[in-house]
């Protein structure tokens, strides 16, 4: 099975990411409790499955001898904030947060399987393995989505840049 350093490298970075969307349900779990204590059950589940999918990218990490990504860190501390505050904001910013954090993931994976099939099999496999459960995460949230729409006006565009901004300075840092 052929190993590349690009792989590695995306491997790193999707570790990170993960890192933060655990963090990011660590938030909106904590501050669902006052806001949106119907969703909390639902945000433990996902939270379970980016778990999952955080000890995916570890093994296969240590399986090619290489550290976590810098941002590791980062991404969690970045995600508990941005989970927080959304929580905050209740059950429709919550909801508004995920659909745009794993439509920008769901994008990248989709890129990183179409890159790395040929020349990466493990990492493919690795990133394969995540997909349907990024997806249901991110078809429960907008089928979440009630209301005027405000909170998926104003949060959807913002987190989405952020989360692309963060995912570019992982691969180009």
């Amino acid at each position: 099975m052929p190993i590349s350093a690009r792989g590695t490298r995306i491997l790193k970075v999707n570790h990170a990411g993960e890192n933060g969307a655990v963090h990011i349900y660590s938030g909106q779990i904590a501050m669902a409790r006052w806001r949106a204590p119907h969703r909390i059950q639902e945000l433990q589940l996902f939270q379970q499955h980016e778990l999952q999918h955080r000890a995916i990218f570890a093994a296969e990490l240590q399986r090619r001898g290489a550290r976590r990504c810098y941002s590791y860190g980062l991404c969690g501390v970045g995600g508990y904030v941005l989970g927080c505050i959304t929580g905050l904001l209740g059950a429709n910013a919550i909801a508004a947060t995920t659909e745009a954090v794993e439509h920008v993931v769901l994008q990248h994976l989709h890129h990183q399987i179409a890159e790395l099939q040929y020349n990466d099999t493990a990492a493919a496999q690795a990133v394969e393995r995540i997909m349907q459960d990024e997806q249901h995460h991110h078809d429960s949230a907008a089928a979440h989505a009630t209301g005027s729409g405000f909170w998926r006006a104003v949060l959807i565009p913002i987190v989405a840049a952020s989360t692309q901004t963060v995912i570019w300075l992982g691969m180009h840092l």
